[in-house]
């Protein structure tokens, strides 16, 4: 009859063995190193660049803004009309109002998709850190929606430039050059990251998306459908904070006479921007993935 042997005794969970025991000596060659910011940064670049919504809603953002700022310059440059005293970056307008719902959709499946997935719980075990997630997620998609809007707006601009040259145009002044490009870009990317943090605080892709667009359009359409007189304050607030009235106003094309100038929009994005955020932090805290 065989002697019973005794149990293997149980290595600690952690990446050295518990003292005492007889794997004491042993040491992970795994490295153990602690985790920051650097690290979810990383992390969400390799998601954000490997899927294809990213390149396909770039894809369409670039063609949109490009495609139709090239057609608007043609289509003015052929007809001829003295464009002095105009600001000829404006024409880029049309095609960024419409190539801003592709970052707008970027930016609510950058967060609202994981949870559609169900991925978020393997990023959240990953990376405990909930606001270390977020804030890995905003920074990543800012660069990358600055970065696409800046390169498509200058071409747009320069293009514009080339095209109109004939047409008594002046060159535009270094604030215009900086509004139309820098500012514009600024813009946009910040709207991207409220619809980002949206998508965090709904968790749903298409209820983001559909808040979104509805916040963007829906002032303008309401307001022009207003003709009571005695609702003409409202109307005039609709106009002048409406978001197409804000992008107009980086080209010095602003629907009202009132209302936002220069780089209030600019200003009045980044509040909305931190106040929606901040919402979506304390909720992220809160609530169970």
């Amino acid at each position: 009859m065989s002697t019973p042997q005794p149990p293997m005794p149980q290595a600690a969970p952690n990446w050295q063995a518990a003292p005492g025991s007889p794997y004491a000596a042993y040491t992970s060659p795994i490295p153990v190193v602690r985790t920051h910011l650097g690290h979810a940064i990383a992390s969400e670049w390799t998601k954000i660049r490997s899927v294809r919504s990213t390149m396909w809603t770039l894809g369409v953002f670039v063609l949109l803004v490009v495609g139709i700022g090239l057609l608007t310059g043609l289509v003015v440059a052929g007809s001829e009309p003295d464009l002095s005293g105009e600001n000829p970056l404006s024409l880029g307008f049309f095609g960024l109002l419409l190539g801003s719902m592709c970052i707008i959709t970027l930016g609510v499946l950058t967060t609202a998709s994981e949870y559609g997935t169900g991925m978020i719980r393997t990023t959240m075990t990953a990376c405990p850190s909930r606001g270390r997630v977020l804030a890995a997620k905003a920074l990543v998609f800012f660069l990358v929606a600055f970065v696409a809007t800046l390169v498509s707006a200058s071409l747009v601009a320069f293009a514009h430039m080339a095209l109109l040259s004939d047409n008594g145009i002046e060159d535009p002044t270094t604030g215009e050059w900086l509004k139309g490009t820098v500012g514009i870009a600024l813009y946009i990317a910040l709207l991207g990251m409220v619809s980002l943090a949206v998508g965090s605080i709904i968790r749903h892709s298409a209820g983001a998306i559909t808040i979104m667009i509805g916040a963007v359009l829906a002032p303008l359409v309401i307001a022009l459908f207003m003709f009571s007189s005695s609702l003409e304050d409202v109307r005039q607030a609709l106009f002048e904070y409406s978001i197409p009235n804000q992008l107009s106003v980086f080209y010095s094309n602003s629907l009202t006479q009132s209302g936002p100038s220069g780089w209030d929009p600019l200003w009045i994005i980044l509040g909305v921007t931190a106040a929606v955020f901040a919402g979506a932090f304390a909720l992220l805290e809160r609530r169970d993935v």
